[in-house]
């Protein structure tokens, strides 16, 4: 029986640095058949020469509109119907597919799926600003883009990604599959190695935060209006 197609969505700018270390990690995945689909945000470095080193990437390049947009032109063009997403700077376990693949083929109610992160220091880098570094020391669970795997179906119920924000995208995307009480699952295994290194500029940057807070406002107004509705 044939199994269905995962694609794995990358919204890149500038990821040169660390891209390759992610595309073998998707590479690695223990799951057959998968895709990637590489959106460039206006690299200025060797990301496109890299990603054309891969046979099984798609490359699209985008302009740079932002990880939202990133984001909804990858789940335009993907073929998959279940889609998972990695930022350039981070790592799958080999199995993180594998895993959430037969949990969502398990629950058919379930529309998406998350798992336990750890973060690690990339060697030779201080801690940014601001980060904890009690978070070295912990297995979390995460709902960020890059530890969900979630059936295109989602999408339809809960909406895209805002392309209007700056950041916190993703934030936005799973607080409005909260409020509305999407079934989804969570595999208690760390499935996804974060990397932390000194250009994680979101991870502290002041910008980031604010956008953060209007987002958080955003799902306090939706509760609102859905309690008097």
């Amino acid at each position: 029986m044939t199994q269905p197609l995962v694609s794995v969505v990358m919204a890149v700018r500038n990821g040169e640095r660390f891209l390759r270390a992610a595309i073998e990690s998707v590479l690695s995945q223990q799951w057959r058949p998968l895709e990637i689909v590489l959106v460039d945000g206006h690299s200025t470095d060797g990301t496109a020469e890299i990603a054309s080193a891969y046979s099984l990437i798609r490359y699209i390049a985008q302009g740079n509109r932002g990880v939202g947009d990133a984001y909804n032109i990858g789940i335009s063009a993907a073929n998959g119907e279940f889609i998972a997403f990695l930022s350039h700077d981070d790592l799958w376990t080999p199995d993180k597919l594998g895993l959430q693949m037969a949990y969502l083929l398990a629950h058919p109610e379930a529309e998406y799926v998350v798992s336990q992160v750890k973060f690690f220091l990339e060697p030779g880098n201080a801690l940014p600003p601001g980060f904890r570094p009690q978070l070295l020391d912990r297995e979390i669970v995460a709902y960020i883009m890059e530890t969900l795997l979630v059936r295109r179906s989602a999408f339809a119920r809960v909406g895209g990604f805002n392309p209007g924000l700056s950041s916190a995208e993703d934030v936005d995307w799973f607080s409005r599959a909260k409020d509305q009480a999407v079934p989804h699952g969570v595999i208690p295994r760390v499935l996804l190695q974060k990397r932390v290194h000194d250009a994680n500029v979101s991870l502290t940057d002041n910008a980031a935060n604010q956008m953060l807070l209007k987002v958080l406002g955003q799902s306090i107004a939706r509760k609102r209006v859905a309690r008097h509705s």
